[in-house]
């Protein structure tokens, strides 16, 4: 079914008098030169409907929940949303239905009462059409969370789905374009955004201690060969792998880029503008690929693929003038670093290598300087939550943080922190990236999803105002049964 925009991309190539069978390819979906493109940004610009940015959806006493994907992601949300108040997960999904019977015990474990059952390839939709459901929680393979996501919007629910939110830029759109239609909710669960050095920093930022951020850094470097890409009891049917092999860009830009574009009010008083990205050659994958295919015939339909580089590259300016450089590198033997560096006209921080470090001059200051710091500058919802989330895990508790913000938002009806904006906007640099990479790093324009509404957006409230009212179930020692 073609959306709004795939219409509205025909028009104007129709309306340009050219034919579209004499244009260049657009991405694989409809083919438009880049100066038509650019005409449609400009009437997007001009255009925006209904701001998703700061809207509070009516407030749900008890957030019914549907949970589709139960792969390693899927079965984690199902116990940690468990815990907290104000929650029934009513429907569970899986394409194996072993893995729905797997779910079904954890809601058992955690005193929960069972859930409907849907499976097979398609069962999702017919979760998304269920009347019993007001949000969709979507931890599936990438090519499914923006088809879930819209399907479960234009069904009057609200939608959460796993990074990245989107796979091509007519995909962001999509999601922009419903969310603004229904009215309903569209977050992706970038659980980076609610780590604690991170939220420390985002208030500091908000107290001004750093000055104006002129300069940020992330990044998701993760070698994850042989344990997950290579592992064939890891990602269903080696999608992940099968990612790797089919692109070359930032595939995961997310949890290095959302800390920092909320340090920087990006949607809010800033956007991107535009970007660069450059790729270096593949150094690792095909090479394991031939490994791993001498010692089981089942890799060899992974020998000799066009895998994408190593390390990815992605320097980004913004409207204002600022920069921000994104890396992304899964294939090299490497500790792990989502990298998290802001400067400042006053003072800057960095993260990974460990410590966490915070300067205010030439010098990181002091282990107890920066306990301080985390005391009194600790934003409220880690005061209220933290011990908590820490203690029920999942990255170290960001990600039970990330859940109970959700759900209390709901209930009370408040602004979500990580709008639909924010979902296409850092989703979009994988595909932009992949563009300039094919391009010899060619200068790509960064959509603007809010369509100018980042003029007047506020930045992202840590206040808590009118929130904080949902519990958590104190069932910890359950977790042994």
């Amino acid at each position: 079914m073609d959306t709004n925009r795939r219409r509205f991309l025909r028009r104007i190539a129709i309306g340009g008098g050219v034919l579209a069978t004499g244009l260049p390819a657009f991405a694989s979906h409809f083919s438009i030169s880049d100066e038509e493109m650019d005409r449609s940004v400009a009437v997007e610009k001009a255009g925006q409907r209904f701001n998703m940015c700061g809207y509070a959806a009516p407030k749900i006493e008890t957030v019914r929940i549907g949970v589709i994907g139960l792969g390693q992601r899927g079965s984690e949300a199902v116990e940690r949303l468990s815990y907290i108040d104000g929650v029934e997960i009513v429907a569970l999904c899986d394409k194996y239905p072993d893995r729905v019977t797997a779910a079904q015990k954890t809601l058992e474990r955690m005193l929960r009462p069972k859930a409907k059952e849907y499976s097979g390839e398609e069962g999702w939709k017919a979760l998304c059409e269920s009347h019993d459901i007001d949000l969709v929680y979507t931890p599936t393979p990438w090519r499914l969370h923006t088809p879930i996501a819209v399907y479960a919007m234009e069904n009057g629910k609200h939608a959460a789905t796993e990074v990245p939110a989107a796979k091509t830029i007519d995909q962001c759109w999509e999601l922009v374009e419903t969310s603004e239609q229904t009215r309903k909710h569209c977050m992706m669960l970038e659980n980076c955004c609610y780590d604690f050095f991170e939220q420390l920093t985002l208030n500091m930022t908000r107290q001004g201690m750093f000055g104006e951020i002129i300069h940020a850094e992330g990044a998701y470097l993760h070698d994850l060969t042989r344990d997950w890409l290579f592992n064939k009891n890891a990602y269903a049917d080696m999608w992940r792998l099968k990612e790797n092999e089919s692109r070359n860009g930032n595939l995961y830009p997310t949890h290095g880029l959302g800390p920092i574009a909320q340090c920087m009010n990006i949607n809010r008083g800033d956007r991107m503008d535009h970007m660069v990205s450059m790729s270096s050659n593949d150094f690792t994958l095909n090479d394991l690929a031939k490994e791993m295919a001498g010692k089981d015939p089942f890799f060899n339909e992974y020998v000799d693929k066009p895998y994408r580089g190593n390390m990815n590259t992605s320097l980004i300016r913004t409207y204002k003038g600022k920069t921000l450089k994104i890396q992304h590198d899964v294939s090299s033997p490497r500790p792990y670093s989502r990298i998290h560096v802001l400067s400042g006209t006053k003072g800057s921080v960095g993260k990974w290598p460990s410590p966490e470090r915070v300067a205010f001059g030439h010098n990181w200051i002091k282990k107890e300087e920066l306990d301080d710091l985390y005391k009194k500058y600790s934003p409220p919802i880690v005061e209220h939550i933290g011990a908590i989330a820490k203690d029920v895990g999942g990255h170290g508790g960001m990600d039970f943080i990330m859940d109970w913000r959700l759900i209390d938002c709901l209930r009370n009806g408040l602004p979500l922190d990580e709008d639909v904006y924010d979902a296409a906007l850092w989703s979009s640099i994988g595909p932009l990236s992949e563009s300039s990479v094919a391009k010899r790093s060619k200068t790509m324009d960064v959509p603007d999803f809010t369509r100018g509404g980042w003029t007047t957006n506020k930045p992202v409230d840590m206040t808590l105002n009118g929130g904080a009212t949902t519990g958590v179930r104190t069932i910890k020692p359950l977790l042994k049964m």
